[in-house]
Order: C-alpha cells, then sequence, then structure tokens
C-alpha cells in the first residue's frame, strides 16, 4: 500500500539514528545509483547563518521575472514540507514528492547492495534534485541546510554560491568561533567559480578559503556597493548602477540580501533586464519574516532564533518604534540567553511557550521561564504550554495601540501562523 506524503516524512525522521548526520559520502552514493545529473543549466548554491531564505526568494524572483525558468530548495518549511520544492513559484505536489521518495528509497536499498541511511533533510534534498533534473530549468537555487561542507546540498557543484552572514548557531555541529563557522560554509565555494559574500566584513576563514581554491570573491561594500537614496537605493559595481525601491521585506538586513541576490544573477550568463530586477526586489516575499498577521494591537512574526537575527530584529524595532510585548518560543540548543539579552530593552514584558513536537530539542513555556529568570523579572514573565495560548493571553494584555511580537523557532511562527 502506497505511503501518504505525512507517513513517508515519519518514515523519514525514523529510518536514521540521527536527526543530524553530517557527511557527503551517503547521499553521494545514492545519487549515484539515481544518476543524478545536474538540476539547472545553472545552479546557485546560497549558504549562511541568516538572510538564506530571504536571499533566495530574491533571487527567484527576479529571474522569474526576467522570464527564467527557476527551480528552488528551501528548508525549514513552515506550514507545508511540500514549501521546500518549487519550479516557477509553485510548490511541489505530494503525488511529485512521493515518486521521487519512492525512487530513493529503492536506490538506497538496491538487491546486493549495501543498505544506506539518510536522514529527513537527505531525503528531502535528493527529492528536490529529482524533481529539478525533470523539470528543464534554467537555474536551479539550493538553500543549505546546515554550515556548508558536509551538507546534502554540497554533492552539487555551485555556479555560483553565495555565503549572506557568518555569526553563531549551531557551534555543536560547526564550531566555537566565526572563523571555524565561516571554514565550514566557505565549502560550497568551487575553484573558478564565482562566489558572493553578503557581509561587509565575512570571516578571514572564507576569504582564505576562496583565494586558495582560485573562487572569483565578489564581496559586498566592496565590489558592489548599497547606497541609501530619499525613495529607495541604488546597486551600483563599475560600470553598471540600477536605482531599486525599497524590499516589501521589511528588516533593515533585507538590503544585503537583495543586492546579494542581484550579485549572482549578474554573475550568471543570463541577462536580467532592469525591470527585472526593480520588479523582483519589491515583489519577493517570504513568510515568518516580520509578517504582520494582525491589528489593534498589531501582531507581528519573525523566525529570528540566533543572536545575529536578534541583533538584526532589534535594530527594526528601534526603527519602527511602538510598545512591544514578546511571544518567544525557541528550542534549547539555541543560545536562548544571548537571543534575549539582545532584545529585551525593546519589550515591555514577556510570554514564554513550550515547542512539543520538536522532539528532545523542544522544551515547555515553565522550562523556558525557569531558564529566564535570571535575566528577566519574574513579574515580567509568564509562561503559557503553546504558543498560540501564549498569543492569545499576549493580545488581550496589549492595548490596540500596541504590538505584539512573536518570534523564535519556525516552530514558534508555524504554531502563531495556523492559531491565529
Amino acid at each position: 500500500m502506497q505511503r501518504t506524503l505525512e507517513e513517508w516524512l515519519d518514515y523519514q525522521l525514523r529510518t536514521h539514528a540521527q536527526a543530524i548526520a553530517m557527511g557527503l559520502d551517503r547521499v553521494r552514493e545514492v545519487a549515484r545509483r539515481l544518476r543524478i545529473g545536474k538540476p539547472g543549466r545553472q545552479v546557485v548554491v546560497v549558504g549562511g547563518t541568516n538572510g538564506k531564505g530571504s536571499t533566495v526568494a530574491f533571487i527567484e524572483t527576479i529571474a522569474r521575472a526576467a522570464g527564467l525558468r527557476v527551480g528552488a530548495f528551501t528548508s525549514p518549511h513552515l506550514l507545508r514540507y511540500n514549501e521546500r520544492v518549487r519550479v516557477d513559484g509553485i510548490d511541489a505536489s505530494d503525488v511529485q514528492l512521493i515518486a521521487a521518495f519512492e525512487r530513493i528509497e529503492a536506490a538506497r536499498t538496491t538487491a546486493g547492495e549495501e543498505i544506506i541511511p539518510l536522514t529527513y533533510f537527505e531525503f528531502g534534498t535528493l527529492a528536490a534534485l529529482l524533481l529539478f533534473e525533470q523539470s528543464n530549468l534554467d537555474i536551479a537555487i539550493l538553500e543549505v541546510g546546515l554550515g556548508g561542507r558536509l551538507d546534502a546540498v554540497n554533492i552539487v557543484d555551485a555556479d555560483v554560491a553565495v555565503i549572506t552572514t557568518v555569526d553563531l548557531d549551531h557551534q555543536d555541529y560547526l564550531g566555537p568561533d566565526r572563523e571555524t563557522i565561516g571554514a565550514d560554509k566557505a565549502g560550497i565555494l568551487r575553484a573558478g567559480k564565482p562566489c558572493v559574500l553578503g557581509e561587509k566584513d565575512p570571516p578571514s576563514s572564507v576569504l582564505r578559503h576562496a583565494y586558495e581554491i582560485g573562487a572569483f570573491a565578489i564581496r559586498a561594500h566592496s565590489d558592489y556597493l548599497i547606497d541609501s537614496l530619499e525613495r529607495g537605493w541604488r546597486w551600483r559595481e563599475p560600470g553598471f548602477e540600477i536605482d531599486l525601491p525599497l524590499p516589501a521585506l521589511a528588516a533593515p538586513a533585507q538590503l544585503d540580501n537583495a543586492a546579494a541576490a542581484i550579485a549572482a544573477l549578474r554573475a550568471l550568463p543570463f541577462p536580467i533586464p532592469d525591470a527585472a530586477m526593480i520588479s523582483g526586489v519589491a515583489d519577493a516575499r517570504v513568510p515568518g519574516r516580520l509578517q504582520k498577521i494582525g491589528e489593534a494591537p498589531e501582531v507581528v512574526v519573525d523566525v529570528a532564533h540566533n543572536p545575529q537575527a536578534a541583533r538584526q530584529l532589534a535594530d527594526w524595532l528601534v526603527r519602527n518604534p511602538k510598545p512591544t510585548h514578546a511571544v518567544f518560543s525557541a528550542l534549547r540548543d539555541k543560545d536562548i540567553e544571548a537571543v534575549v539579552a539582545v532584545l529585551d530593552p525593546q519589550m515591555l514584558d514577556w510570554t514564554v511557550a513550550g515547542i512539543g513536537d520538536a522532539g528532545v530539542r523542544g522544551m515547555t513555556g515553565e522550562a523556558l521561564r525557569q531558564r529566564l529568570l535570571m535575566q528577566i523579572a519574574p513579574e515580567r514573565i509568564r509562561a503559557f504550554a503553546s504558543v498560540g495560548a501564549a498569543l492569545a493571553a499576549a493580545r488581550a494584555a496589549a492595548r490596540p495601540d500596541e504590538r505584539v511580537l512573536v518570534f523564535g523557532s519556525f516552530h514558534t511562527v508555524a504554531d502563531a501562523l495556523t492559531s491565529g
């Protein structure tokens, strides 16, 4: 009997002993058995600590406005697994994903061959590559899941690599500091190919690796510049400049993401008309990034869940002042204390919630509250079992002219979106 998509996903969570297993040998061997070729005429691989999903969206939207056929693989999803694989802006169907998973399962368990264990993310990566290969794409955009060097996406050679930012996250897997993490993320670079570095001061480990392998580094605020204008902004490099509207994506960091996307597209062998860049920057959308979901009080959701993202969120709050109540939940392995320290000066109070669908990485609302009592006075923090309950309580406490900011993990934002 054929499995449903949900049954396939449950199976994938159980079929490997570890949720995260770094390394390319297993996934590369299954790809060999599947005879997976290049997923598009050109491949853009996007890595980094924050800004990956937004940068993918800018590349995708601009390229589609230019008339190109584009596939995008992103993770994690917010509401439906199908969001992870898109062709020409349309999410993959259950039928397409199931057919891909069936092929992957047959390949990894081929009679007479060693059975290859795959993680949930590796199944998804291979499914995206299979669907893209069948789709006659001009550009395949692949978002790195974790790190770079040993991420499943890195079995594909990038024609252009993008590293958005490098900061502290997933230190258990990637290392304790920016230099070590940057060296891992630089693993997506390829010799003789362009790599866009989207922050002003990337770790020296990234630059060193680019120079060592002969990758062509295109650096933000150096090889291309971003100028603020009264009613927008200007992207420019020697011999070319274009005036652009502000992105609909609200955070100040989105200018850097949009600029990196333009640099990546200009490094590809496709003509990108000015009109496509203008409309693509204006039209790109990513759910869960400073997304407004309510009024009176204003309710905004954001997936900020590490210190760098928290700093960017604090910057937005300073630029958009309004009395703000925090609704927060995060996975236990995140640097929760650092996130809260950055944002607490902007918050009236905190309503924290549990995450119940994240396995051992989840925690109860009360456990999160206890963890934060060293930073937040007891009268300013209360706990609820679920994000939905926490959001309802914060809304009830907020005045119509105030704001409720729901942030933390993708689980947090997804729960807020579904609870209304």
